[in-house]
């Protein structure tokens, strides 16, 4: 399966047809291509899933070092993740108008790249995105004080998914950020009780419920389960039951639609996680591998879901923490 996924995500990181820009146009002189734009992540659909798409095969070389495609990996990493592509894409990153360029999705996954690349220090391409990791982190930084309510959505805004990522990444690198984004989540989630989720929305690939109580996991330490006790107080009860059962796929060549691939495997990943802090702890690890199954078959359908899904399939199988789920 890993070897699928690498030959699969190899297939798009490259390739720069079809793709979406994130961009406003300050002036005609910024009509440019995507490759000119982005020298280093002008693959897969958009910028934060070729961001993703590397976190993915890079995640993957780790757990499976011996497989075949583990060599087109490196050598495709070193021509594309090399000092000049990242200095270019901290130019973009620069540029006027461009301050809330990919906040927050895109912010947390090239802190979770950079944080993945970090653990090959013998390869080059860690101490080559550290330049636009550490700019990331500092508009992380700027950015955190003025946002007086967090994002509550099931798409690209959500405040606590990017933070996962993010909190992980300072926590190693970046003491003053992570205390921020320790604080900031304590005081926007720290009070939440008794969740009633009112999910999914029609176009969601993130449950707003379950990425809240992923960031307090990453938060709270030995608080957390009393926190999510009085969050989820029935995780089985009729409250609950618009988490527990997957969500539905009615056309996975939308790419909104096949959304809903990925909230399934990205509720995956939060219920495997969240497992070992809730009662009936193999009951949710079912509900996890349900989520995921019935996703797992359809991440190539279309190029829409194509181009991503496959790395939240990763993030549920590795179960958050670099190890493969059972």
């Amino acid at each position: 399966m890993a070897g699928r996924f690498l030959r699969l995500t190899l297939g798009h990181l490259t390739r720069e047809w079809p793709y979406k820009l994130d961009q406003i146009l300050a002036s005609p002189d910024d009509l440019a291509t995507p490759r000119s734009l982005h020298p280093a992540f002008y693959g897969s659909f958009d910028w934060h899933s070729c961001v993703h798409g590397w976190w993915q095969v890079m995640r993957l070389c780790r757990l499976f070092p011996h497989l075949p495609e583990v060599q087109a990996v490196d050598a495709l990493a070193d021509g594309t993740l090399t000092q000049e592509a990242i200095m270019g894409e901290c130019m973009s990153l620069d540029r006027p108008m461009a301050a809330a360029f990919e906040r927050p999705y895109g912010w947390g996954w090239l802190l979770a790249l950079h944080d993945e690349l970090a653990f090959r220090p013998a390869r080059p391409w860690a101490k080559a995105l550290a330049p636009l990791a550490e700019r990331i982190a500092d508009r992380l930084a700027a950015y955190l004080p003025r946002l007086c309510y967090p994002v509550r959505s099931g798409k690209h805004d959500n405040t606590a998914f990017a933070l996962v990522h993010a909190l992980r990444w300072a926590r190693r690198r970046r003491a003053d950020l992570a205390l921020l984004i320790e604080e900031r989540a304590t005081g926007w989630f720290g009070g939440d009780r008794a969740a009633r989720p009112w999910e999914p929305s029609g176009e969601d690939f993130l449950s707003p419920t379950l990425c809240e109580a992923m960031l307090m996991r990453e938060v709270g330490g030995e608080r957390f389960a009393g926190w999510l006790a009085a969050f989820m107080p029935d995780p089985f009860g009729d409250d609950m039951r618009a988490l527990t059962s997957p969500a539905t796929v009615t056309d996975r060549t939308d790419g909104r639609l096949a959304h809903m691939d990925g909230l399934n495997l990205s509720r995956a990943w939060c219920w495997f996680s969240l497992a070992p802090f809730l009662p009936l702890p193999e009951r949710i690890r079912d509900i996890a591998s349900i989520h995921l199954g019935s996703a797992l078959p359809h991440l190539a359908d279309d190029y829409m879901g194509e181009h991503w899904l496959a790395t939240f399939a990763v993030l549920a199988l590795t179960a958050d923490d670099g190890h493969v789920a059972a």
